[in-house]
Protein backbone atom coordinates (compact mmCIF):
# COMPACT_ATOMS: atom_id res chain seq x y z
CA UNK A 1 0.00 0.00 0.00
CA UNK A 2 1.54 3.35 -1.00
CA UNK A 3 1.88 6.15 1.42
CA UNK A 4 0.52 9.13 0.45
CA UNK A 5 2.25 12.36 1.14
CA UNK A 6 -0.02 15.78 1.48
CA UNK A 7 1.47 19.07 0.58
CA UNK A 8 1.02 20.97 3.40
CA UNK A 9 -0.69 24.37 3.66
CA UNK A 10 1.90 27.82 3.75
CA UNK A 11 0.76 30.11 6.44
CA UNK A 12 -0.48 33.27 5.47
CA UNK A 13 1.65 36.40 6.45
CA UNK A 14 -0.71 37.77 9.20
CA UNK A 15 -1.17 33.97 10.65
CA UNK A 16 2.72 34.76 11.73
CA UNK A 17 2.70 38.53 12.68
CA UNK A 18 -0.38 39.81 14.56
CA UNK A 19 -0.14 43.96 14.36
CA UNK A 20 -1.22 46.21 17.27
CA UNK A 21 -3.21 48.65 15.59
CA UNK A 22 -1.59 52.49 17.11
CA UNK A 23 -5.32 53.98 16.99
CA UNK A 24 -6.84 51.06 19.22
CA UNK A 25 -4.26 52.60 21.97
CA UNK A 26 -5.72 55.26 24.40
CA UNK A 27 -3.21 57.98 23.56
CA UNK A 28 -1.57 59.49 20.62
CA UNK A 29 1.66 59.65 22.68
CA UNK A 30 2.93 59.06 25.69
CA UNK A 31 3.16 62.31 26.67
CA UNK A 32 0.80 63.26 29.16
CA UNK A 33 -0.75 59.61 28.84
CA UNK A 34 -1.77 58.27 32.54
CA UNK A 35 1.01 56.34 33.69
CA UNK A 36 0.19 52.43 35.10
CA UNK A 37 2.30 52.19 37.88
CA UNK A 38 0.61 48.81 39.10
CA UNK A 39 2.08 45.54 38.40
CA UNK A 40 0.99 44.14 35.21
CA UNK A 41 0.28 40.43 34.26
CA UNK A 42 1.34 39.38 38.16
CA UNK A 43 -1.87 38.40 39.74
CA UNK A 44 -0.90 35.15 41.09
CA UNK A 45 2.50 36.52 41.84
CA UNK A 46 0.86 39.35 43.93
CA UNK A 47 -1.13 37.32 46.08
CA UNK A 48 1.43 35.05 47.37
CA UNK A 49 3.46 38.00 48.10
CA UNK A 50 0.48 39.76 50.05
CA UNK A 51 -0.02 36.28 51.74
CA UNK A 52 3.47 35.25 52.89
CA UNK A 53 4.06 39.00 54.23
CA UNK A 54 1.40 39.03 56.53
CA UNK A 55 1.31 35.53 57.97
CA UNK A 56 3.08 35.69 61.65
CA UNK A 57 4.21 32.20 61.78
CA UNK A 58 7.61 30.49 62.02
CA UNK A 59 9.08 29.50 58.47
CA UNK A 60 6.64 31.36 56.28
CA UNK A 61 9.55 33.16 54.82
CA UNK A 62 9.66 33.72 50.76
CA UNK A 63 11.02 32.97 47.79
CA UNK A 64 10.42 35.37 44.83
CA UNK A 65 11.00 33.36 41.43
CA UNK A 66 10.84 34.10 37.77
CA UNK A 67 12.32 35.78 34.99
CA UNK A 68 14.40 38.34 34.80
CA UNK A 69 13.43 41.89 34.09
CA UNK A 70 9.82 40.74 35.67
CA UNK A 71 9.88 43.73 38.27
CA UNK A 72 10.37 41.07 40.87
CA UNK A 73 12.57 43.44 43.35
CA UNK A 74 11.25 46.46 42.78
CA UNK A 75 7.20 44.94 43.22
CA UNK A 76 8.50 43.39 46.24
CA UNK A 77 10.22 46.10 47.91
CA UNK A 78 7.17 48.35 47.31
CA UNK A 79 4.88 45.79 48.90
CA UNK A 80 7.33 45.33 52.04
CA UNK A 81 7.97 49.16 51.60
CA UNK A 82 4.14 49.84 52.23
CA UNK A 83 3.91 47.47 54.80
CA UNK A 84 6.43 48.28 56.79
CA UNK A 85 5.63 51.75 57.10
CA UNK A 86 2.89 51.14 59.20
CA UNK A 87 4.58 48.28 61.53
CA UNK A 88 6.06 49.50 65.02
CA UNK A 89 9.72 50.28 64.92
CA UNK A 90 11.69 46.95 66.65
CA UNK A 91 14.06 47.76 69.20
CA UNK A 92 17.27 48.38 69.65
CA UNK A 93 20.17 46.20 70.74
CA UNK A 94 23.28 47.13 72.47
CA UNK A 95 26.48 44.89 74.14
CA UNK A 96 27.72 45.25 77.20
CA UNK A 97 30.71 43.97 78.88
CA UNK A 98 30.00 40.71 81.03
CA UNK A 99 32.39 42.18 84.14
CA UNK A 100 32.13 38.78 85.19
CA UNK A 101 33.05 36.42 82.32
CA UNK A 102 34.76 39.61 80.05
CA UNK A 103 34.51 36.41 77.26
CA UNK A 104 30.51 36.36 77.23
CA UNK A 105 29.54 40.18 76.30
CA UNK A 106 25.70 40.76 77.77
CA UNK A 107 23.42 41.87 74.83
CA UNK A 108 20.20 44.43 76.34
CA UNK A 109 17.22 45.33 74.43
CA UNK A 110 15.86 48.65 74.29
CA UNK A 111 13.05 50.58 72.93
CA UNK A 112 13.96 52.56 69.81
CA UNK A 113 15.98 55.14 70.52
CA UNK A 114 16.68 54.58 74.11
CA UNK A 115 19.91 52.58 73.13
CA UNK A 116 21.88 55.64 71.86
CA UNK A 117 20.96 57.59 75.12
CA UNK A 118 21.93 54.82 77.42
CA UNK A 119 25.56 55.30 75.13
CA UNK A 120 25.71 58.51 75.67
CA UNK A 121 24.98 58.59 79.16
CA UNK A 122 27.67 56.21 80.33
CA UNK A 123 30.22 57.67 77.64
CA UNK A 124 29.35 60.76 79.19
CA UNK A 125 29.59 58.66 82.89
CA UNK A 126 33.09 57.52 82.01
CA UNK A 127 34.07 61.59 81.40
CA UNK A 128 32.85 62.60 84.26
CA UNK A 129 34.94 59.86 86.14
CA UNK A 130 37.95 60.70 85.01
CA UNK A 131 38.47 63.64 86.67
CA UNK A 132 36.19 62.92 89.91
CA UNK A 133 38.08 59.76 90.82
CA UNK A 134 41.55 61.31 90.40
CA UNK A 135 40.27 64.81 92.63
CA UNK A 136 39.33 62.35 95.02
CA UNK A 137 42.09 60.48 95.28
CA UNK A 138 44.89 64.23 95.31
CA UNK A 139 42.42 65.31 98.15
CA UNK A 140 43.36 66.33 101.44
CA UNK A 141 41.30 64.00 103.84
CA UNK A 142 42.34 60.78 101.83
CA UNK A 143 45.92 61.56 102.09
CA UNK A 144 45.46 62.33 105.99
CA UNK A 145 43.63 58.80 106.32
CA UNK A 146 46.16 56.80 103.96
CA UNK A 147 49.07 58.15 105.70
CA UNK A 148 47.24 57.48 108.88
CA UNK A 149 47.23 53.52 108.15
CA UNK A 150 51.03 53.78 106.19
CA UNK A 151 52.29 54.94 110.00
CA UNK A 152 50.34 52.78 111.80
CA UNK A 153 51.96 49.54 109.55
CA UNK A 154 54.97 51.32 110.45
CA UNK A 155 54.57 52.08 114.11
CA UNK A 156 53.63 48.63 114.62
CA UNK A 157 57.00 47.01 112.91
CA UNK A 158 58.95 49.32 114.47
CA UNK A 159 57.60 48.41 117.88
CA UNK A 160 57.95 45.22 117.23
CA UNK A 161 61.76 45.09 116.51
CA UNK A 162 62.04 47.76 119.40
CA UNK A 163 60.66 45.42 122.00
CA UNK A 164 63.25 42.88 120.65
CA UNK A 165 65.96 45.09 120.53
CA UNK A 166 65.02 45.69 124.18
CA UNK A 167 65.27 42.54 125.07
CA UNK A 168 68.26 41.60 123.62
CA UNK A 169 69.84 44.30 125.32
CA UNK A 170 68.33 42.89 128.78
CA UNK A 171 71.02 39.60 127.72
CA UNK A 172 73.66 41.91 126.53
CA UNK A 173 72.96 41.07 122.86
CA UNK A 174 72.65 43.52 119.83
CA UNK A 175 70.47 43.46 117.16
CA UNK A 176 71.65 44.50 114.28
CA UNK A 177 70.79 45.78 110.85
CA UNK A 178 73.85 44.58 107.90
CA UNK A 179 72.99 44.41 103.70
CA UNK A 180 71.97 41.34 103.91
CA UNK A 181 69.27 41.53 106.75
CA UNK A 182 68.95 41.80 110.42
CA UNK A 183 71.21 39.78 112.52
CA UNK A 184 72.03 39.25 116.41
CA UNK A 185 75.67 38.96 118.02
CA UNK A 186 76.71 39.34 121.76
CA UNK A 187 77.83 42.13 123.61
CA UNK A 188 80.63 43.36 126.34
CA UNK A 189 80.59 46.54 128.25
CA UNK A 190 77.89 47.94 125.15
CA UNK A 191 80.23 47.28 122.20
CA UNK A 192 79.75 44.48 119.89
CA UNK A 193 82.38 41.21 121.12
CA UNK A 194 84.35 40.26 118.16
CA UNK A 195 84.33 36.40 117.55
CA UNK A 196 87.83 35.40 118.98
CA UNK A 197 86.66 37.46 122.09
CA UNK A 198 83.94 35.33 122.29
CA UNK A 199 85.85 32.20 121.72
CA UNK A 200 87.91 33.00 124.30
CA UNK A 201 85.11 33.24 127.11
CA UNK A 202 84.17 30.49 129.95
CA UNK A 203 82.37 27.85 128.25
CA UNK A 204 79.38 28.26 131.30
CA UNK A 205 79.42 32.24 130.08
CA UNK A 206 79.57 31.34 126.43
CA UNK A 207 76.65 28.35 126.63
CA UNK A 208 74.65 30.72 128.20
CA UNK A 209 75.19 33.40 125.31
CA UNK A 210 74.17 30.42 123.59
CA UNK A 211 71.09 29.97 124.62
CA UNK A 212 70.22 33.51 124.68
CA UNK A 213 70.98 33.47 120.52
CA UNK A 214 68.41 30.98 120.14
CA UNK A 215 65.75 32.49 122.05
CA UNK A 216 66.10 35.60 120.08
CA UNK A 217 66.79 34.53 116.97
CA UNK A 218 63.06 32.18 117.19
CA UNK A 219 61.71 35.43 118.52
CA UNK A 220 63.27 37.60 115.82
CA UNK A 221 62.09 34.84 113.25
CA UNK A 222 58.60 35.04 114.29
CA UNK A 223 59.08 38.67 113.59
CA UNK A 224 59.84 38.50 110.38
CA UNK A 225 57.53 36.10 109.49
CA UNK A 226 54.38 38.57 110.63
CA UNK A 227 56.10 41.34 108.66
CA UNK A 228 54.17 40.03 105.53
CA UNK A 229 51.09 39.40 107.24
CA UNK A 230 50.69 43.02 108.96
CA UNK A 231 51.32 44.54 105.13
CA UNK A 232 49.11 42.52 103.93
CA UNK A 233 46.73 43.92 106.44
CA UNK A 234 48.15 47.48 105.37
CA UNK A 235 47.53 46.66 101.89
CA UNK A 236 44.10 45.48 102.27
CA UNK A 237 43.30 48.83 105.01
CA UNK A 238 44.29 50.69 102.00
CA UNK A 239 41.99 49.33 99.63
CA UNK A 240 39.09 49.34 101.81
CA UNK A 241 40.04 52.78 101.98
CA UNK A 242 40.08 53.18 98.28
CA UNK A 243 36.92 51.59 97.91
CA UNK A 244 35.42 53.88 100.11
CA UNK A 245 36.24 56.84 98.71
CA UNK A 246 35.84 55.67 95.46
CA UNK A 247 32.37 54.69 96.23
CA UNK A 248 31.73 58.13 97.48
CA UNK A 249 33.15 59.75 94.43
CA UNK A 250 30.63 57.94 92.12
CA UNK A 251 27.74 57.34 94.08
CA UNK A 252 25.64 60.62 93.38
CA UNK A 253 26.94 59.73 89.96
CA UNK A 254 25.44 56.21 89.77
CA UNK A 255 22.46 56.86 91.17
CA UNK A 256 21.67 59.53 88.74
CA UNK A 257 22.15 56.97 86.17
CA UNK A 258 19.89 54.84 87.61
CA UNK A 259 17.58 57.15 88.26
CA UNK A 260 17.49 57.69 84.35
CA UNK A 261 16.88 54.17 82.96
CA UNK A 262 15.17 53.01 86.01
CA UNK A 263 12.10 51.27 84.14
CA UNK A 264 15.19 48.78 82.32
CA UNK A 265 15.74 46.13 85.11
CA UNK A 266 18.69 44.97 82.18
CA UNK A 267 20.25 48.38 82.32
CA UNK A 268 20.17 48.62 86.24
CA UNK A 269 21.51 44.91 86.25
CA UNK A 270 24.51 46.12 84.56
CA UNK A 271 25.22 49.85 86.49
CA UNK A 272 25.42 47.83 89.09
CA UNK A 273 27.97 45.75 87.64
CA UNK A 274 29.82 48.41 86.64
CA UNK A 275 29.67 50.75 89.56
CA UNK A 276 31.37 47.42 91.50
CA UNK A 277 33.89 47.28 89.03
CA UNK A 278 34.20 50.82 88.80
CA UNK A 279 35.31 50.66 92.43
CA UNK A 280 37.42 47.40 92.71
CA UNK A 281 39.85 49.18 89.67
CA UNK A 282 39.76 52.74 90.85
CA UNK A 283 43.79 53.01 89.54
CA UNK A 284 42.19 52.54 86.08
CA UNK A 285 40.91 55.98 86.45
CA UNK A 286 44.07 57.76 87.89
CA UNK A 287 46.31 55.65 85.99
CA UNK A 288 44.70 57.21 82.78
CA UNK A 289 44.96 60.92 84.00
CA UNK A 290 48.83 60.27 84.95
CA UNK A 291 49.35 58.71 81.16
CA UNK A 292 47.34 61.87 79.58
CA UNK A 293 49.15 64.47 81.59
CA UNK A 294 53.18 63.41 81.81
CA UNK A 295 53.25 61.90 78.06
CA UNK A 296 52.48 64.41 75.24
CA UNK A 297 50.04 63.74 72.99
CA UNK A 298 51.98 64.08 70.04
CA UNK A 299 54.38 61.35 71.23
CA UNK A 300 51.66 58.54 71.68
CA UNK A 301 52.21 55.90 69.56
CA UNK A 302 48.77 54.19 68.18
CA UNK A 303 49.25 51.45 70.08
CA UNK A 304 49.86 53.22 73.26
CA UNK A 305 47.10 55.21 72.39
CA UNK A 306 45.22 52.29 72.38
CA UNK A 307 46.48 50.51 75.54
CA UNK A 308 45.56 53.67 77.42
CA UNK A 309 41.90 54.10 76.12
CA UNK A 310 41.56 50.15 76.81
CA UNK A 311 41.71 50.64 80.57
CA UNK A 312 38.30 52.68 80.34
CA UNK A 313 36.64 50.92 77.46
CA UNK A 314 35.37 48.04 79.25
CA UNK A 315 32.96 50.41 80.35
CA UNK A 316 31.52 52.11 77.14
CA UNK A 317 28.21 50.17 75.47
CA UNK A 318 28.70 49.28 71.54
CA UNK A 319 24.89 50.03 70.07
CA UNK A 320 25.20 46.82 67.65
CA UNK A 321 21.38 47.89 66.21
CA UNK A 322 20.47 51.52 66.58
CA UNK A 323 16.67 52.27 65.89
CA UNK A 324 16.45 55.72 67.11
CA UNK A 325 15.68 57.32 63.11
CA UNK A 326 13.61 54.68 61.58
CA UNK A 327 9.93 55.13 60.93
CA UNK A 328 7.89 51.70 60.90
CA UNK A 329 9.74 48.09 60.33
CA UNK A 330 12.98 48.33 58.75
CA UNK A 331 13.37 47.17 54.83
CA UNK A 332 17.02 45.75 54.19
CA UNK A 333 18.71 45.03 51.07
CA UNK A 334 22.08 42.92 51.55
CA UNK A 335 23.99 43.41 48.38
CA UNK A 336 26.72 40.94 49.78
CA UNK A 337 25.16 38.19 51.77
CA UNK A 338 28.54 36.89 52.81
CA UNK A 339 28.55 35.26 55.86
CA UNK A 340 30.34 38.02 57.88
CA UNK A 341 27.68 40.55 56.24
CA UNK A 342 24.93 38.41 57.48
CA UNK A 343 25.76 37.13 61.05
CA UNK A 344 28.28 39.72 62.16
CA UNK A 345 31.61 40.07 62.72
CA UNK A 346 34.16 40.15 65.86
CA UNK A 347 36.94 43.08 64.76
CA UNK A 348 40.39 42.69 65.26
CA UNK A 349 43.27 45.40 65.63
CA UNK A 350 47.04 44.58 65.52
CA UNK A 351 49.03 45.69 68.22
CA UNK A 352 52.77 44.14 68.88
CA UNK A 353 51.91 41.61 66.44
CA UNK A 354 49.27 40.34 67.69
CA UNK A 355 45.52 40.55 67.24
CA UNK A 356 43.11 41.62 70.12
CA UNK A 357 39.42 42.48 70.53
CA UNK A 358 36.89 43.30 72.81
CA UNK A 359 33.32 43.60 73.03
CA UNK A 360 33.82 47.08 71.85
CA UNK A 361 34.62 46.16 68.02
CA UNK A 362 31.39 43.56 67.46
CA UNK A 363 29.82 44.28 64.65
CA UNK A 364 26.16 43.65 63.85
CA UNK A 365 24.96 42.12 60.04
CA UNK A 366 22.06 42.25 58.07
CA UNK A 367 20.11 40.12 60.30
CA UNK A 368 20.65 42.29 63.27
CA UNK A 369 19.88 45.58 61.14
CA UNK A 370 16.69 43.54 59.71
CA UNK A 371 14.95 42.35 63.38
CA UNK A 372 11.33 42.88 63.75
CA UNK A 373 11.36 43.73 59.44
CA UNK A 374 12.25 42.35 56.30
CA UNK A 375 15.47 41.27 55.07
CA UNK A 376 15.95 40.67 51.03
CA UNK A 377 18.67 38.77 49.29
CA UNK A 378 19.35 37.58 45.87
CA UNK A 379 19.77 33.91 46.17
CA UNK A 380 22.24 33.63 43.50
CA UNK A 381 24.29 35.64 45.74
CA UNK A 382 23.51 33.92 48.80
CA UNK A 383 24.53 30.68 47.53
CA UNK A 384 27.34 32.11 46.08
CA UNK A 385 29.40 32.93 49.71
CA UNK A 386 30.79 29.84 51.70
CA UNK A 387 28.62 29.17 54.36
CA UNK A 388 26.43 32.13 53.96
CA UNK A 389 23.25 29.83 53.02
CA UNK A 390 24.18 27.41 55.96
CA UNK A 391 24.31 30.36 58.80
CA UNK A 392 21.13 32.06 57.45
CA UNK A 393 19.52 28.78 58.22
CA UNK A 394 20.95 28.03 61.72
CA UNK A 395 19.67 31.39 62.59
CA UNK A 396 16.25 31.21 61.20
CA UNK A 397 15.97 27.35 62.86
CA UNK A 398 17.36 28.98 65.78
CA UNK A 399 15.16 31.92 66.04
CA UNK A 400 18.18 33.85 67.03
CA UNK A 401 21.81 35.22 66.02
CA UNK A 402 25.11 34.15 67.52
CA UNK A 403 27.66 36.23 65.89
CA UNK A 404 31.04 34.24 65.58
CA UNK A 405 33.37 33.77 63.21
CA UNK A 406 33.72 31.20 60.42
CA UNK A 407 37.13 30.28 62.28
CA UNK A 408 35.18 29.32 65.17
CA UNK A 409 31.86 27.49 63.23
CA UNK A 410 34.15 25.02 61.59
CA UNK A 411 36.47 24.85 64.71
CA UNK A 412 39.48 25.79 62.11
CA UNK A 413 40.78 28.09 65.60
CA UNK A 414 41.20 27.39 68.82
CA UNK A 415 42.48 30.49 70.68
CA UNK A 416 40.34 32.34 72.88
CA UNK A 417 37.42 34.70 71.59
CA UNK A 418 34.31 36.43 72.10
CA UNK A 419 31.15 34.75 72.68
CA UNK A 420 28.67 37.80 72.42
CA UNK A 421 25.03 36.55 74.27
CA UNK A 422 22.70 35.19 70.92
CA UNK A 423 20.41 38.12 70.11
CA UNK A 424 16.20 37.02 69.29
CA UNK A 425 15.31 37.72 65.70
CA UNK A 426 11.64 37.90 64.46
CA UNK A 427 11.69 38.61 60.80
CA UNK A 428 10.76 37.83 57.31
CA UNK A 429 13.89 36.70 54.67
CA UNK A 430 12.64 37.49 51.07
CA UNK A 431 14.94 35.40 48.86
CA UNK A 432 14.54 36.10 44.90
CA UNK A 433 16.16 34.53 42.00
CA UNK A 434 15.32 32.20 39.06
CA UNK A 435 12.80 29.13 39.02
CA UNK A 436 15.79 26.86 38.59
CA UNK A 437 17.36 27.63 42.11
CA UNK A 438 14.29 27.53 44.10
CA UNK A 439 13.41 23.81 42.64
CA UNK A 440 16.92 22.99 43.14
CA UNK A 441 16.79 24.18 46.81
CA UNK A 442 13.47 22.35 47.06
CA UNK A 443 14.45 18.98 46.06
CA UNK A 444 18.19 19.03 47.70
CA UNK A 445 17.80 20.73 50.73
CA UNK A 446 15.58 19.29 53.03
CA UNK A 447 15.59 22.29 55.35
CA UNK A 448 14.24 24.32 52.70
CA UNK A 449 10.39 23.94 52.29
CA UNK A 450 10.41 24.24 55.95
CA UNK A 451 11.82 27.36 56.29
CA UNK A 452 10.83 29.07 52.79
CA UNK A 453 7.37 27.98 52.54
CA UNK A 454 5.68 30.71 50.46
CA UNK A 455 6.01 30.46 46.40
CA UNK A 456 6.10 33.71 44.75
CA UNK A 457 5.80 33.11 41.74
CA UNK A 458 6.36 35.29 38.54
CA UNK A 459 4.91 34.66 35.15
CA UNK A 460 6.68 34.98 31.72
CA UNK A 461 3.66 36.43 30.09
CA UNK A 462 0.09 37.71 29.99
CA UNK A 463 -3.18 37.42 27.89
CA UNK A 464 -3.03 39.60 24.80
CA UNK A 465 -6.55 41.22 24.80
CA UNK A 466 -7.80 44.93 23.92
CA UNK A 467 -7.64 45.86 27.90
CA UNK A 468 -4.27 44.25 28.68
CA UNK A 469 -2.98 45.86 25.74
CA UNK A 470 -4.22 48.95 26.70
CA UNK A 471 -2.59 48.61 30.26
CA UNK A 472 0.70 47.76 28.73
CA UNK A 473 0.25 50.88 26.53
CA UNK A 474 0.03 52.57 29.84
CA UNK A 475 2.65 50.43 31.58
CA UNK A 476 5.09 52.06 28.57
CA UNK A 477 4.20 55.84 28.98
CA UNK A 478 5.16 54.90 32.73
CA UNK A 479 8.45 53.67 31.88
CA UNK A 480 9.28 56.65 29.43
CA UNK A 481 7.94 59.05 32.58
CA UNK A 482 9.96 57.28 34.62
CA UNK A 483 13.40 56.91 32.71
CA UNK A 484 13.19 60.84 31.43
CA UNK A 485 12.94 59.49 27.57
CA UNK A 486 11.20 61.18 25.33
CA UNK A 487 7.24 60.77 24.17
CA UNK A 488 6.69 57.76 22.31
CA UNK A 489 3.90 58.29 19.72
CA UNK A 490 1.62 55.87 19.57
CA UNK A 491 3.14 53.89 16.71
CA UNK A 492 6.20 52.80 18.29
CA UNK A 493 4.37 51.98 21.31
CA UNK A 494 2.38 49.31 19.01
CA UNK A 495 5.61 48.17 17.79
CA UNK A 496 7.17 47.95 21.27
CA UNK A 497 4.04 45.72 21.66
CA UNK A 498 4.66 43.83 18.76
CA UNK A 499 8.14 43.54 19.97
CA UNK A 500 6.61 42.21 23.36
CA UNK A 501 4.37 39.36 21.47
CA UNK A 502 7.65 38.05 19.73
CA UNK A 503 9.52 37.67 23.27
CA UNK A 504 6.47 35.82 24.43
CA UNK A 505 6.83 33.56 21.25
CA UNK A 506 3.19 33.71 21.21
CA UNK A 507 0.96 36.23 18.98
CA UNK A 508 -1.40 35.83 21.56
CA UNK A 509 0.70 36.75 24.87
CA UNK A 510 2.32 39.55 26.09
CA UNK A 511 5.78 39.28 27.47
CA UNK A 512 6.18 40.36 31.01
CA UNK A 513 10.06 40.63 31.43
CA UNK A 514 9.00 44.49 31.08
CA UNK A 515 12.84 45.05 31.52
CA UNK A 516 13.52 43.97 27.92
CA UNK A 517 11.10 46.33 26.91
CA UNK A 518 12.39 48.99 28.54
CA UNK A 519 16.28 48.18 27.23
CA UNK A 520 14.30 48.60 23.73
CA UNK A 521 12.88 52.12 24.50
CA UNK A 522 16.58 53.21 25.73
CA UNK A 523 18.20 52.29 22.39
CA UNK A 524 14.84 53.98 20.15
CA UNK A 525 15.83 57.02 22.80
CA UNK A 526 19.18 56.98 21.52
CA UNK A 527 18.55 56.93 17.50
CA UNK A 528 15.72 59.66 17.81
CA UNK A 529 18.40 61.60 19.59
CA UNK A 530 20.46 61.31 16.92
CA UNK A 531 17.87 62.41 14.72
CA UNK A 532 16.95 65.22 16.40
CA UNK A 533 13.31 64.07 16.92
CA UNK A 534 11.14 65.72 19.50
CA UNK A 535 9.37 62.05 19.71
CA UNK A 536 10.29 58.51 19.16
CA UNK A 537 8.58 57.27 16.53
CA UNK A 538 7.44 53.57 15.23
CA UNK A 539 10.76 54.11 12.60
CA UNK A 540 13.38 54.53 15.53
CA UNK A 541 12.08 51.41 17.16
CA UNK A 542 12.49 49.53 14.27
CA UNK A 543 16.32 50.37 14.30
CA UNK A 544 16.50 49.61 17.25
CA UNK A 545 15.66 46.00 16.88
CA UNK A 546 17.56 45.86 13.08
CA UNK A 547 20.90 47.61 15.58
CA UNK A 548 20.30 45.24 17.92
CA UNK A 549 20.17 42.15 16.01
CA UNK A 550 23.13 43.07 13.94
CA UNK A 551 25.23 43.18 16.70
CA UNK A 552 25.10 39.12 17.14
CA UNK A 553 24.21 38.40 13.56
CA UNK A 554 27.30 36.99 12.39
CA UNK A 555 26.73 33.48 13.37
CA UNK A 556 23.18 33.55 11.37
CA UNK A 557 24.62 35.75 8.43
CA UNK A 558 27.44 32.83 8.01
CA UNK A 559 24.61 30.38 8.27
CA UNK A 560 22.56 31.61 5.65
CA UNK A 561 25.86 32.60 3.06
CA UNK A 562 27.08 28.61 3.26
CA UNK A 563 23.32 28.19 1.99
CA UNK A 564 23.24 30.66 -0.60
CA UNK A 565 27.09 29.45 -1.63
CA UNK A 566 25.39 25.72 -1.61
CA UNK A 567 28.17 24.35 1.27
CA UNK A 568 24.80 23.20 2.72
CA UNK A 569 21.85 21.90 0.89
CA UNK A 570 18.64 21.96 2.12
CA UNK A 571 15.52 21.32 -0.28
CA UNK A 572 12.99 23.56 0.15
CA UNK A 573 10.58 22.57 -3.22
CA UNK A 574 8.84 18.77 -3.76
CA UNK A 575 8.69 16.07 -1.52
CA UNK A 576 11.28 13.55 -0.28
CA UNK A 577 10.45 10.14 1.43
CA UNK A 578 12.82 9.49 4.23
CA UNK A 579 14.39 13.43 3.91
CA UNK A 580 13.54 15.67 6.80
CA UNK A 581 14.91 18.93 6.89
CA UNK A 582 16.18 20.01 10.51
CA UNK A 583 15.23 23.26 12.22
CA UNK A 584 17.07 24.66 15.08
CA UNK A 585 16.16 27.76 17.00
CA UNK A 586 19.47 29.52 18.58
CA UNK A 587 19.10 32.30 20.99
CA UNK A 588 22.23 34.83 21.23
CA UNK A 589 20.80 37.03 23.69
CA UNK A 590 18.63 39.80 22.21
Amino acid sequence: MALALSIPTPLAPDQLYSRCDPAALPFESTEGADAFNGVLGQDRAMEAAQFGVGIRRPGFNLFVHGPEGTGRHSTIREILDLRAASEPVPSDWCLVNNFADPHRPVAIEMPPGQGGRLRDAVARLVEELKSAIPSIFESEDYRTRREAIDEAFKDRQENAFEDLQKRAQSHDIALLRSPVGLALTPMKDGEVMPPETFAELPAEERKQFEDDLEILQSKLQETIRHLPEWDKERREQTRELNREVTRHAVGHLMDALRDEFEDYSAVINYLDSLETDVIENAHTFTAQQQSDTTVPQSFMTASSGAKDSASTRRYEVNLLVDNARSEGAPVVYEDMPSYANLIGRIEHIADMGALITDFGMIRGGALHRANGGYLLIDAYKLLSQPYAYEGLKRALTAGSVRIESLGQVLSLVSTVSLEPEPIPIDLKVILIGPPRFYYMLHQLDPDFADLFKVSVDYGWDMERDGENTAAYANVIAGLAEKEKLKAFDAGAVARLIEFSAREAQDSERLSTQLGHVADLMREADYWSERKSDRMVTVDDVQTAIDARIRRVDSLRQRSHEMITRGIKLIDTDGLKVGQINGLSVMSLGL
